[in-house]
């Protein structure tokens, strides 16, 4: 991941503006700790900071045309940039860089060639010949973006909203698939898939497909000039991840210049759910496996740190950034500079406890759209900016474009979860790579029941921030809460915990209306909470806050909820040992 900082139509275009764009810049040079660059023209500042994956040695930014009329600087990595420059005959590149590509579709297509990209990106183009300007952001808001206005009229874009705040006077978060044009002052949406109205679709569920499309995202995620590896929690979706990357990297590029043994890594308490589930995943692929550990009292010396490189006081994305954060920085001191992770399958195939309760297809398929239109303040947040900010780059294949329309595409009724039909959670994903000829991955850690990364690194851990909070916030503090934060209230001790740390960091109105707030329990959405009269009562993101779905579920808890919230045993999805779970459930065509 890179740093981008853009600064255009400044009233002040002296040297001492320019030093201070620059100093705003070096707030992001964590995320990119390689080489720093800024081009001026007039009273436009383009500013990066480089974390060089693709072409080390030339692809210093920011990037140009042939006669630098158009400068871009850009986060990101686009994954069909080798297809896009082969239709591109008359253009002539200066770097291997991925990145220019994004310069010369400009000159050749105009404002209308985002949707051309496929992979994840924010970056701002301007145009010299007419001083225009645009700024992109990837479909799902994989890249961070922020947007903000200066009281002198000057536009203001940016990677982090540190680089920013204190020199805007409003900002704002960039929203995910959507462009800004200086020509029309407004911002448009370019990202426009059939899934994003929300109407339910119908076609039949087709295994293959998922399969294929899933490993092609996988595969071509491997393109990179540096050493990788694979964060393994030993769920199922890191463990695809892994599994796939593991079958395919002896025929990569990336194999031929840094071997094909892969390596893994995983981070949690002694003892956790995740590291005993870890290593036996990466002990049946065969990869070098880093199992990595942390205290609960050194993920509490972290919180301040956590929260002012993520820049959120959500209470969920805090839990889970803190261990990741965490291990982001041991990764990068083994020389790792890019990660793959395994964000997204959630939201796309309801794996989240709470969509046991979802009363009909139609309901479970609208939640799921809206949890992965959410994305870019919660998971993809948290994936890249804890990684960042040691200067290692996260990529995310199940955010990728053509893998989310297929998965989008099937009937939700395949992504019930249908106790009569012996389906858990994401059956859909679970069964498209149960092979028992050349199996990816044993059955019963490709059955394993779903762990939020915050929990499965050590239930612990959640207590202990419990406990901590409650050390610092009073009752007396909690009662008054509403008035003294008046928008997007706390609720519990945690919360309020958190929301003092962020606001010394980040004071402004703005900043604290960057973040989403509302109800919300084991990480649904405000409205999937009506599912279950019982879980308004019990409000915690935490997995084990979906009363009767997980077998670690709070014990007190289940036992005083009503009978709507009927105890589910895990054991009763599982296929018997051994036997693949396309040949237990009944055929598509009973569905």
């Amino acid at each position: 991941m890179c740093g981008i900082l853009a600064v255009l139509g400044v009233a002040d275009v002296s040297l001492a503006k320019r030093s201070r764009i620059i100093e705003l810049s070096r707030r992001l040079r964590h995320r990119g700790p390689d080489w720093s660059g800024i081009h001026t023209y007039q009273d436009c500042y383009l500013a990066h900071q480089r974390l060089a994956i693709v072409d080390p040695t030339s692809g210093d930014q920011p990037l140009y045309n042939e006669d630098k009329s158009v400068v871009v600087t850009v986060n990101g990595e686009i994954y069909n940039h080798e297809e896009l420059k082969a239709n591109l005959k008359s253009h002539q590149f200066q770097t291997g860089s991925d990145c220019e590509v994004i310069a010369h579709l400009y000159e050749e297509y105009g404002e209308e060639f985002v949707d051309m990209l496929d992979g994840m990106f924010s970056f701002v183009l301007l145009d010299t010949r007419d001083k225009s300007f645009i700024a992109a952001r990837d479909a799902i808001g994989i890249c961070p973006l922020y947007m903000g206005w200066g009281l002198d009229g000057s536009v203001w874009f940016s990677s982090e909203m540190k680089a920013l705040s204190d020199d805007c006077e409003r900002f704002i978060s960039f929203p995910p698939g959507h462009l800004y044009s200086s020509k029309t002052g407004d911002l448009r949406r370019w990202y426009n898939p059939p899934w994003f109205s929300e109407s339910i679709p119908s076609t039949p569920y087709n295994p293959l497909l998922i399969r294929e499309s899933f490993e092609k995202a996988v595969i071509k995620r491997l393109m990179t000039d540096v050493p990788f590896g694979v964060l393994l929690s030993g769920g199922l979706d890191s463990s695809l991840v892994a599994s796939v990357v593991s079958r395919h990297l002896a025929e990569t590029k990336v194999a031929r210049q840094w071997g094909n043994q892969l390596h893994t890594f995983c981070i949690g308490l002694k003892g956790s759910p995740d590291l005993k589930a870890a290593k036996e995943v990466a002990d049946y692929l065969g990869t070098v496996h880093h199992e990595l550990h942390f205290t609960v009292q050194e993920g509490i010396d972290a919180l301040e740190e956590v929260i002012y490189h993520i820049e959120t006081y959500d209470v969920t994305t805090i839990r889970a950034s803190t261990p990741m954060f965490l291990m982001s920085r041991k990764i990068k001191s083994l020389g790792v500079k890019m990660v793959l992770s395994g964000e997204g399958s959630d939201e796309i195939f309801g794996g989240y406890l709470y969509f046991h309760k979802a009363p009909n297809k139609k309901e479970f398929h609208e939640e799921t759209c809206r949890k992965i239109k959410a994305l870019h303040l919660y998971d993809c947040l948290r994936a890249n900016k804890s990684t960042s900010a040691w200067g290692l780059e996260a990529r995310v294949p199940f955010l990728d474009k053509n893998f989310i329309n297929v998965a989008m595409d099937i009937d939700p009724e395949y992504k019930m979860i249908r106790r009569d039909l012996g389906r858990i959670e994401k059956w859909v994903l679970r069964n498209a790579f149960d092979d028992d000829e050349k199996p990816y991955l044993p059955k019963h850690i490709l059955y394993r029941q779903k762990e939020q990364f915050s929990d499965g690194v050590g239930y612990s851990w959640i207590d202990g921030l419990k406990d901590h909070a409650s050390e610092h916030v009073s009752d007396s503090m909690m009662m008054n809460a509403s008035f003294v934060y008046p928008e997007n209230t706390p609720t519990t001790k945690e919360a309020y915990y958190y929301r003092t740390v962020f606001e010394k960091f980040y004071p402004k109105n703005a900043a604290r209306s960057t973040v989403p707030g509302g109800p919300s329990v084991a990480c649904s959405t405000a409205k999937a909470v009506e599912w279950d009269a019982a879980w308004s009562k019990h409000l915690d993101p935490s997995g084990r806050a979906a009363l009767g779905v997980h077998d670690a579920a709070y014990e007190d808890s289940l036992e005083k909820a009503p009978a709507s919230a009927d105890p589910v045993s895990e054991s009763v999805f599982r296929p018997a040992h051994g036997e693949s779970l396309a040949k237990t459930v009944a055929p598509a065509a009973a569905v």
